[in-house]
């Protein structure tokens, strides 16, 4: 510490201001959404951007811009989908920003809370338990100060940390209190330097972006071959290299191998990914639900099991103190003395902070000695040496007086309990602590029961609701919690739950598997450690479960990061919000089946849409290798395929991908959505190649062979869109009526016809039309029976 400051006064208001200018401060930019440049590089500077582009420039360097149509479209998808993730980093950005963590230092004499950035080189740092360590520091002083470091070295035991010993930023006090002062601040200090995983916007395990990421790495493995067959087999429609340059039918050949090249892109696909993300992020912000990384909108669709902690969830948090029940008419001198220390000391939690109303301070006691609060072993100690003289221990009855002499008394705390009401125990020893039992945290010898007492919480109002959605919904719910088993039981059977007794905690086995099977066949766990609470979380997902979990203490800031998706309360300490992937920013327990849903409704929709992206995809490529490999002309121009595209994927799948869906998440998505989209694709590429063969073969002109080729595709489109779309009530009767007008007109307008180089097609080329698009249709039809048995026989259900 500097010479001007000290233990006990701090900096000075001076010496703060000193720093400030001299830049020593904490402030460091922490990602809590994409940057600017992350979301235009993500949407602009794309491989298939750079086809779209190359190919766009090719047309207007041919003069041909009547068919590059798509680099509009190229271009609408890309501003569209940056404008979204804008919106949404806006809105999280503000989010996270009106709910940054603070922290307390100890300035000119005075204890002061200031935000996370303006600690300042030399500060010092108050710490206590629940509270994250805003910067590096050096221990000054220890009141058996414990922090936990694994969210930054992997080590879960907690860490005594004694004078002169580091603290690391980033890792989290779970026990006793202590100072330290700031060695490091800002981007120096040690969990800034791990910028990688400090950083809170990161990619969730998505498996909707890993499945679109297969698709479209394999298109662009493939592209580059087809295109060049493509553009070889056009050049010999126009008999061969030589004479297409010589006439300069070259240039037909280019447009019709661009054409081809153009209609394999699933330009929509990542764009509706994208904005299905943003869309549901902001929805979510508007309901005080901050994510605080987008794709774990996604994530919330693949929860089946949620793991609730009692208190803040079930129950309000607010504990309030009940009565207490001497054990003995003649409790020891000085009890009521030390419930009032115990609920006015400094780093007393909720529950002994209630004590403060009904035992007021008086007269101040000394500790002797004191073991401070632990969450692993539930109980702490402290001794005095005046008027409530010996030791006084405060915890739970089973845990204090765990033997088989004090049975009378942990029946009577069951029965207590039985009804709801949490129970503690204070329990007295004439004796002080010894050093070695401080040190090795140990009972004192001669305890024996003071008191037992009980302590009230209230009920969520909205907890029965919530949890009959999830039981209606499929997912399992477990409620786990450091409280006595059978007082969790019963508030979990006041709220719906079928949850005859509670489990202790501390007979579940080590070993992952069997205590998989003790969460198989239990609902309600108590006395649940938070090393517990982690193995719990890790145990349902060795059994193929995707685990929420949610919370608001400390204790639970191990499970909520070990979770697929950590759901913390804004109420909660600073470090469970750290880790959570999503923070409940008005600790409403009732936008919990919300969140859920908006998950499944992003997942089901993308699925649908995206079986109508794959389709095309599919369709394009069996196109191309056809043509390609019986060297027939291409029988599309680009401008004709992009209006069939808008019009019968791009604009209804942006609608489709926003609309309601509360269908349940089965995993397996890029599975069915190929099981449709392959062989569907396969149909239309191959009708389309059969009406080409007949129409040339009966003489049909280019022109007319085009507009034939579009009609089949625009029926065809429509017909899966409608297929896709079942039941097809609502808006979706709205959006694919729209589109059928919007077609209709493409075809009844002169200006329109111009432009595409749309002809009237002869009673042959109608015939053949009709007939193929009959079979086309009968076609989709079979597929999308099997496709749907398929899936089911896979375990979906719904409107799949």
């Amino acid at each position: 510490m500097t010479d001007t400051s000290d233990v006990l006064h701090g900096l000075t208001d001076a010496e703060v201001v000193e720093r400030v200018e001299a830049g020593k401060t904490n402030a460091y930019t922490d990602q809590t959404s994409r940057s600017a440049w992350s979301i235009i590089r993500a949407n602009v500077f794309t491989l298939f951007n750079g086809i779209i582009v190359a190919c766009f420039a090719v047309l207007l360097g041919l003069g041909r811009w009547q068919d590059a149509l798509f680099g509009l479209s190229a271009v609408a998808n890309t501003i569209i989908g940056s404008v979204q993730e804008f919106r949404a980093k806006a809105a999280l950005d503000k989010l996270a920003l009106l709910h940054a963590p603070s922290a307390r230092v100890l300035r000119d004499g005075e204890l002061r809370e200031v935000p996370v950035s303006a600690v300042v080189l030399d500060d010092l740092l108050v710490l206590r338990a629940g509270d994250q360590v805003a910067a590096d520091g050096v221990v000054l002083h220890s009141a058996r100060l414990q922090v936990d470091e694994s969210m930054l070295t992997g080590e879960s035991d907690a860490v005594d940390k004694l004078p002169s010993d580091e603290a690391l930023s980033g890792s989290i006090v779970v026990g006793g209190e202590g100072a330290a002062r700031v060695t490091r601040v800002g981007a120096d200090s040690f969990a800034n330097r791990l910028a990688s995983e400090a950083k809170r916007f990161s990619l969730v395990s998505s498996e909707l972006r890993r499945s679109v990421g297969k698709v479209l790495k394999f298109q662009a493995w493939i592209i580059g071959p087809i295109a060049l067959l493509v553009l070889n087999a056009q050049i010999f429609v126009f008999g061969g290299w030589p004479d297409a340059i010589k006439s300069g039918e070259w240039r037909q050949a280019a447009v019709n191998a661009i054409a081809a090249v153009i209609a394999m892109i699933p330009l929509g696909l990542v764009l509706m990914t994208s904005i299905a993300f943003a869309v549901g992020a902001v929805r979510l912000a508007s309901r005080q639900v901050l994510v605080q990384e987008l794709p774990a909108v996604e994530g919330l669709a693949r929860v089946d099991v949620i793991c609730l902690d009692k208190t803040g969830t079930l129950t309000e948090g607010e504990i309030v103190f009940d009565e207490a029940h001497p054990v003995t008419d003649a409790s020891p001198s000085g009890w009521r003395d030390a419930l009032a220390w115990y609920g006015a000391e400094p780093d007393a939690n909720a529950t002994a902070r209630c004590l403060r109303l009904a035992y007021s301070v008086d007269g101040g006691l000394e500790p002797q000695g004191r073991i401070p609060f632990s969450s692993a072993r539930k109980w702490s100690a402290v001794s005095f040496a005046d008027a409530a003289r010996g030791t006084w221990v405060l915890g739970g009855p089973e845990m204090v007086f765990p033997g088989a002499d004090h049975e009378d008394l942990r029946a009577r705390s069951a029965e207590l309990a039985a009804s709801g009401r949490r129970t503690l125990v204070l329990a007295h020893s004439p004796l002080t602590l010894t050093e070695s039992e401080i040190d090795g945290e140990r009972l004192p010898a001669g305890l024996e029961a003071a008191t037992l007492l009980t302590f009230r919480e209230q009920v969520r109002s909205d907890a029965r609701e919530t949890l009959g959605y999830f039981a209606s919904q499929g997912v399992d719910v477990k409620v786990i919690s450091g409280d006595n088993p059978q007082t969790v039981a019963a508030i979990a059977r006041e709220v719906g739950l079928d949850a005859p007794t509670g489990f202790d905690a501390r007979e579940l086995p080590d070993e992952t598997d069997a205590l998989a099977e003790a969460l198989e066949q239990h609902t309600v766990f108590g006395r649940v450690t938070p090393d517990q609470k982690k193995a719990i979380v890790q145990a349902l997902k060795s059994r193929g479960h995707t685990v929420a979990m949610t919370g608001d203490g400390v204790n639970d800031a191990l499970a909520i990061k070990e979770a697929d998706i950590g759901i913390a309360m804004e109420s909660g300490s600073a470090a469970t919000k750290a880790v959570a992937r999503i923070v409940l920013l008005d600790g409403k327990f009732e936008h919990l089946p919300g969140v859920v849903a908006e998950g499944r409704q992003v997942i089901a929709n993308i699925e649908r849409v995206s079986m109508l992206f794959l389709t095309k995809t599919a369709y394009a490529t069996v196109l191309a290798i056809v043509f390609g490999i019986t060297i027939m002309q291409f029988p599309f121009l680009p401008r004709q395929l992009s209006v069939i595209d808008g019009l019968t994927i791009g604009i209804p799948a942006f609608f489709l991908a926003l609309m309601p869906n509360p269908r349940r998440y089965i995993p397996g998505f890029l599975r069915r959505a190929l099981t449709f989209a392959i062989p569907a694709g396969v149909i239309v590429g191959l009708v389309l190649w059969w009406y080409a063969a007949a129409a040339a073969g009966a003489g049909v002109p280019q022109a007319e062979l085009r507009t034939g080729a579009t009609l089949i595709l625009t029926i065809v489109g429509l017909w899966v869109l409608v297929v896709l779309s079942r039941p097809i009530d609502g808006w979706k009767i709205v959006i694919i009526g729209a589109m059928m007008i919007g077609l209709v007109l493409v075809y009844a307008v002169p200006i329109a016809r111009t432009f595409l180089n749309l002809v009237d097609p002869t009673l042959i080329d109608t015939l053949l039309v009709i007939g193929i698009s009959i079979v086309a249709i009968v076609g989709i039809e079979v597929v999308r029976f099997i496709h749907r048995r398929y899936v089911r026989r896979h375990g979906a259900t719904g409107d799949y």
